[in-house]
C-alpha cells in the first residue's frame, strides 16, 4: 500500500511530533527561560537575549539538524517596528541513549539559545516593553516528549548604553564568543562519492593547536549522523575525515555546509569548540572564508496526509482483489437487490449500512490500536524505529505476511465462514454484519496490505491514524457502494480465477523489500555478530512458517494439524530467541564486571609502531566481514573469560584491520608474511623484532600459550 521509504518517513515523523503526547506529557524536564545581556532598551540598538534551557541529568534537546528529533522553534510576538533575528546555535554535541545508541544532535545541561533583537528608532526613553516568545522544544531520556512555555520579558527603555545584566551578560557573552566561526587559521576540502564524503581540515601553521576528537554536524541531513565517522591524521597537523552519507539525503549536493567540532577547542584554552564549514563538494583547497551560515534553517520535510490517504484509499480497493474477498463482491450485490425486492433506493440503503459496517469494524481497529499505543508509549517506547527490538519484531512480521502471501502458508481460510449466522439474518442487520464479516476476511486474508496501517497507527496522532483507517475502510467498501448503486455492473467483473493468485504472489515482493529495509536499519543498531544472530533469526521463523503451512494444510488430521503448531512455536520461537538484537553497548554490558569486554582499535603501520616504541602488547586481527573463520575464531576466542582476563591484565593493546573492502595497506601488509588471505593473526611482544604468527583456526589456548 505504501512504499517502504514512504512508510517508514511517516512512521518517523507522526512518531517524532505526536507519539510523546501519550507519557506524562504534562511534565516538563526542561525549564525554559527567557534572559537577556543587558539591563535595559536603548533606541535602535540591537541587543542579545538567548533561550535559557536547563535540562535534568540525562535529558537533551536538539540542534538545528536534529537527526531524530525536532529543532528547538521561537515565535516571537513583538512590538510593532521591532525585528528578530534567528537563533543562533552553538556547537552541538552527539546524543545518545541508555544503550549508546546514537539519536541525534543537541544539547544538554544549561544551555543559551542567543537571539538578536532590534528596537525601532523612535521607541521612547523612559518607558518599559514586555518581550514575548513561544518556545516549543523536544526534550529525550529514554522517551521523548514535547515541550513548551510562553515567556516574556520585561526591560526599561534609556536613552544611555545599557549596562551588562549581573546574571546573565557573562554567560550570553561567553556563549556568543564560542558560536561556529570560520577561524582564519585552517583550511578544508571536501569532496564526495556515492557514498561517503571526504572532509580534510589542514592548519595553515605549524602553531595552531591540535584539536582531538573530530566530529562533524550536518546542517541538512546529506551526512548520516547515526553512522560512525572515521578520522586519520594526514601526516601534517591536519585530519581526514570520512563522512557516511545518508540515503535519504540530497542525491545531487554540490556543497557541504555544517560544523566541526573539536573536543578541547580549535583555540587556546578549549575556546571555540565548533568550526564553522561551507564548503563546495570538490577536490580543490578552499580556505575557510565563506561567510557564515549559521543560523540557516532546514527546510521543513515535503509531503503531507492528503497523499498518504490517497494510498491507504488505493489500499483499500486492492484488498477486494485479495482471493477470499474478491468473490464476495458480485455475492453480495445480488443478495442486495433480492433483499429489497429489487428497488433501487432500498438496494442503495444496504449498500450505505454495508458500507457502515466496514467503516465502523476500522475504527474498532482503530481504537484497539490506539490504546494499545499509549499502553507502549507509557513504557518508554519512544520513537519505535530507535529500538532494535522493534524493528526486528517488525521485520518478523513483514517475512510472514510475506510468506503468506507467496503461498508458504495460509491463514484466515476460518475467517469467511466466522460471521456466517449473522450475515444470513434479513434486513439492514444483515447487509451490516455483512460489512463486519468483510472487515473480519480482508484483515486476516489480505494482512500484508493492512500491516502497514498498523504500523502507521502505532507512530501517528490518533486523529490521523482515525484517518488513515477511514480511507481503507472508503476503499475497501467502494465497489460495494458502486454496485449498489449500479448492480448491473456485476455482469462486467473479471471472473475469479487463477490470475489473482499471481497477483497475491506478486504482492509479496514489496513486503521481501522491506525486510530487507528494516534489516539494513538493524545493521546500524547492533552489533556484527547481534545482525548474524538476526539473519538466522529470521531463517527460523521462516522455517517455522514452512512447518506450519506444510502440516496444517486444508484436510489435514489432527495429530498432523498438531504437529505443524508445535513446530511452528518451537522454530519460530527460537528464531525470536536467537534474533532478538542487543546494541553494542548492551552486549558489552552483558559481559559480567569481572571480565572486560575488548575493544578493537583500527589497525595501521603508524599504530603499531608507536605502540611497539611504547613497549606494549599488541594482538592484531586481520579480518573480513565475509570471512566465516574470522568470526568463529572471534566468538570463540574472546568471548572466554580467561582469554578476557589475561588481555585486562596485561594491558595488551588490540588492533583489527578490517579487509571487507579492499585495503591496499592490508593487503601490502599480508604480503610481507607470504599471506593473501583472512584470517590472520600475530601478536608483537614488547624486545622481539618480528611477531608472533598464530595459525588460521584459534583456541583460547593457542593464544594464551603465545602470550607466554
Amino acid at each position: 500500500m505504501l512504499s517502504a521509504m514512504k512508510f517508514f518517513r511517516l512512521c518517523w515523523l507522526g512518531a517524532l511530533a505526536l507519539l510523546p503526547l501519550l507519557s506524562s506529557a504534562a511534565v516538563s524536564h526542561v525549564k525554559a527561560s527567557l534572559v537577556a545581556a543587558e539591563t535595559s532598551i536603548q533606541p535602535g540598538r540591537p541587543f542579545t537575549v538567548a533561550l535559557r534551557l536547563e535540562h535534568e541529568e540525562h535529558w537533551h534537546t536538539y540542534w538545528l539538524n536534529p537527526g531524530t528529533g525536532l529543532a528547538t522553534s521561537l515565535t516571537w510576538k513583538l512590538p510593532a517596528g521591532w525585528t528578530a533575528g534567528p537563533i543562533q546555535w552553538p556547537a552541538p554535541i552527539v546524543l545518545t541513549d541508555h544503550t549508546g545508541t546514537v539519536v541525534g544532535n543537541g544539547y544538554e545541561g544549561e544551555t543559551f539559545l542567543p537571539v538578536t533583537l532590534t528596537p525601532p528608532a523612535n521607541v521612547p526613553p523612559g518607558t518599559t516593553v514586555t518581550l514575548a516568545v513561544d518556545a516549543d522544544w523536544l526534550m529525550c531520556k529514554d522517551v521523548c516528549m514535547p515541550g513548551s512555555a510562553k515567556l516574556t520579558l520585561t526591560l526599561p527603555v534609556a536613552a544611555d548604553a545599557p549596562q551588562p545584566d549581573p546574571t546573565w551578560s557573562a554567560k550570553i557573552t561567553a556563549t556568543i564568543a564560542n558560536l561556529p566561526v570560520p577561524p582564519t587559521t585552517w583550511t578544508a576540502t571536501a569532496s564526495r562519492t556515492a557514498k561517503t564524503i571526504t572532509l580534510t581540515v589542514s592548519p595553515k601553521d605549524a602553531s595552531a593547536p591540535a584539536p582531538t576528537d573530530l566530529h562533524f554536524f550536518a546542517d541538512d541531513n546529506l551526512v548520516a549522523y547515526e553512522l560512525p565517522q572515521t578520522v586519520q591524521p594526514d601526516g601534517h597537523g591536519g585530519f581526514v575525515l570520512t563522512l557516511p552519507i545518508s540515503p535519504d539525503g540530497p542525491q545531487d549536493a554540490k556543497e557541504l555546509h555544517g560544523v566541526l567540532t573539536a573536543k578541547n577547542g580549535w583555540l587556546p584554552n578549549n575556546k571555540l569548540p565548533g568550526l564553522r564549514l561551507d564548503l563546495p563538494l570538490t577536490a580543490a583547497t578552499t580556505p575557510i572564508s565563506q561567510p557564515s551560515t549559521l543560523n540557516s534553517q532546514p527546510q521543513p520535510a515535503s509531503g503531507g496526509l492528503l497523499g498518504t490517504l490517497l494510498l491507504a484509499f488505493i489500499g483499500g480497493l486492492i484488498l477486494n482483489l485479495m482471493p477470499c474477498v474478491f468473490p464476495v463482491l458480485g455475492i453480495k450485490i445480488l443478495g442486495f437487490v433480492n433483499q429489497s425486492g429489487h428497488d433501487k433506493k432500498k438496494v442503495i440503503a444496504h449498500g450505505l449500512v454495508f458500507a457502515l459496517g466496514v467503516l465502523l469494524s476500522f475504527w474498532a481497529l482503530a481504537t484497539v490500536l490506539a490504546v494499545l499505543r499509549a499502553g507502549g508509549a507509557s513504557i518508554g517506547w519512544g520513537f519505535q524505529l530507535q529500538s532494535p527490538a522493534f524493528v526486528f519484531t517488525l521485520a518478523a512480521l513483514m517475512l510472514v505476511f510475506a510468506l503468506n502471501m507467496s503461498g508458504v502458508f495460509e491463514f484466515g481460510l476460518s475467517a469467511t465462514a466466522v460471521g456466517s449466522d449473522l450475515q444470513m439474518k434479513s434486513g439492514f442487520a444483515g447487509s451490516f454484519f455483512t460489512g463486519i464479516l468483510a472487515t473480519v476476511v480482508a484483515t486476516p486474508c489480505s494482512a500484508p496490505f493492512l500491516a502497514p496501517a498498523l504500523g502507521a497507527a502505532l507512530a501517528l496522532s490518533t486523529v490521523e491514524s482515525f484517518a488513515i483507517f477511514t480511507a481503507i475502510a472508503i476503499g475497501l467498501s467502494t465497489p460495494y457502494l458502486l454496485l449498489s448503486i449500479f448492480p448491473q455492473a456485476v455482469k462486467i467483473l473479471p471472473r475469479p480465477g487463477a490470475w489473482m493468485e499471481t497477483f497475491k504472489q506478486f504482492m509479496a515482493f514489496p513486503l521481501y523489500a522491506t525486510v530487507g529495509y528494516l534489516v539494513w536499519v538493524l545493521a546500524g543498531q547492533t552489533t556484527d555478530e547481534g545482525l548474524q544472530n538476526v539473519l538466522f533469526g529470521l531463517v527460523l521463523v521462516a522455517l517455522g512458517v514452512w512447518f506450519y503451512g506444510r502440516w496444517r494444510a486444508p484436510g489435514a488430521s489432527a495429530s498432523r494439524a498438531r504437529f505443524g503448531v508445535v513446530a511452528l512455536i518451537v522454530a519460530a520461537g527460537a528464531g525470536l530467541w536467537l534474533g532478538w538484537p542487543h546494541s553494542a553497548a548492551a552486549a558489552n554490558a552483558a559481559t559480567s564486571t569481572d571480565t572486560p569486554a575488548v575493544v578493537w582499535e583500527p589497525w595501521s603501520p603508524e599504530a603499531v609502531e608507536k605502540l611497539r616504541a611504547e613497549n606494549r602488547i599488541i594482538y592484531v586481527d586481520f579480518t573480513a566481514r565475509w570471512c566465516a573463520t574470522c568470526q568463529a575464531n572471534k566468538k570463540l576466542v574472546f568471548h572466554n573469560d580467561e582469554v578476557l582476563r589475561t588481555f585486562a591484565a596485561k594491558k595488551i593493546v588490540t588492533l583489527r584491520g578490517d579487509w571487507t573492502n579492499q585495503d591496499a595497506r592490508i593487503t601490502a601488509e599480508l604480503a610481507k608474511y607470504h599471506r593473501s588471505a583472512v584470517p590472520f593473526n600475530v601478536i608483537w611482544l614488547p624486545g622481539k623484532p618480528d611477531p608472533v604468527i598464530l595459525p588460521e583456526l584459534l583456541t583460547p589456548g593457542t593464544v594464551l600459550d603465545a602470550l607466554k
